[in-house]
C-alpha cells in the first residue's frame, strides 16, 4: 500500500486562541503524509490544548502531573465495529511553543514533528527501546523531509 492515498477525516478543535496556530488544513497534510500507505481511509481528532487541559489529561491517561507537547489516544473499538476511527491526538500549545523556542525550531515545524511523532504511535509505532526509537525517528525524518520540514533531530 505504499505511496498509495488514503481516505482521510481530520477534526480539529481549538482549546486556546488559534492566532499563530496551524490551521486545520496544516495539521490535514501532515496527517495525510504520515498515514498514506497505511490505511485506506481514516478518520482521527487533534485538539489543541491549554497547560491545564493537557496536565488533566497527561494525569489522568498517564499519571504524570505535568502537560506534556502531545498525548495519542487509540481508538478501542469492539470488534463487530468497523469504522475507520483511528484514534485523537492532544497537542499542548504552550508545552509546544516553549520546546519550539528551546531548540530554535520554527512553531510550525515543531507542530508537524509531533502531529508526525503522534500520528505514528496510534498507528502501533513506538520508542521505549534504542532500537524502537531510531526506527521510528528516522520514520518521522523521512516524512518531515517529504514535506520540505528538516530533521527534528538536529541540534541546534
Amino acid at each position: 500500500m505504499s505511496g498509495s492515498t488514503i481516505r482521510l477525516q481530520v477534526a480539529v478543535s481549538y482549546g486556546v486562541p488559534r492566532r499563530g496556530l496551524p490551521a486545520a488544513s496544516s495539521f490535514r497534510k501532515w496527517a495525510t503524509a504520515t498515514l498514506s500507505g497505511h490505511l485506506p481511509e481514516a478518520e482521527l481528532a487533534i485538539r489543541i490544548v491549554d497547560s491545564e487541559e493537557g496536565r488533566a489529561l497527561n494525569h489522568r491517561y498517564r499519571g504524570k502531573d505535568y502537560p506534556t507537547n502531545v498525548l495519542s489516544f487509540p481508538a478501542e473499538l469492539p470488534e463487530d465495529v468497523t469504522i475507520p476511527l483511528l484514534g485523537d491526538l492532544a497537542l499542548c500549545a504552550p508545552v509546544i511553543a516553549d520546546e519550539a523556542t528551546q531548540q530554535h525550531k520554527p512553531l510550525n515545524a515543531h507542530y508537524a514533528h509531533l502531529t508526525v511523532h503522534g500520528l505514528l504511535h496510534l498507528l502501533g509505532w513506538d520508542h521505549r527501546t534504542p532500537p524502537e526509537a531510531e526506527t521510528m525517528e528516522q520514520r518521522e525524518r523521512d516524512i518531515l523531509a517529504s514535506l520540505g520540514i528538516p530533521d527534528p533531530y538536529l541540534e541546534y
